[in-house]
């Protein structure tokens, strides 16, 4: 009798393919984050299109890592590694100014993110 559940399909990835996945998916949302400001409040046709696609995309993969990741664990990671690129872009790209305030902050993120991948039981290993 079939429980129309299909068992012999694996849906999770390997580690290895989950970090790619993942490593994408924050890629794409950083870009698109960065695209966000470059779009002037989508009066820029070229940015304003690829905010749409570089959410699409890593709201996607994002998806894809979320077999193999828990959802609290692959969420923080993904908008802590996102704020910490985005502000670095903006370092770079405007010249934001970095002040004790945003670093504290940046480095808290960086711990938060080593604490949950390193002693996190519910973290992809």
């Amino acid at each position: 009798m079939s429980t129309g559940a299909n068992t012999s399909i694996d849906t999770k990835h390997s580690p290895m393919k989950t970090a790619i996945i993942f490593f994408f998916a924050v890629v794409f949302e950083v870009t698109a984050t960065t695209a966000l400001k470059f779009s002037e409040g989508f009066t820029k046709v070229i940015p304003g299109i690829i905010v749409v696609i570089g959410y699409g995309l890593s709201f996607y993969l994002l998806s894809l890592s979320l077999q193999s990741i828990p959802i609290g664990t692959a969420y923080a990671m993904w908008s802590g590694i996102g704020i910490v690129l985005t502000v670095i872009a903006g370092m770079i790209l405007w010249r934001e100014p970095m002040d004790w305030a945003r670093g504290i902050g940046i480095l808290l993120i960086m711990l938060g993110i080593a604490i949950i991948n390193l002693f996190s039981k519910s973290a992809a290993h």
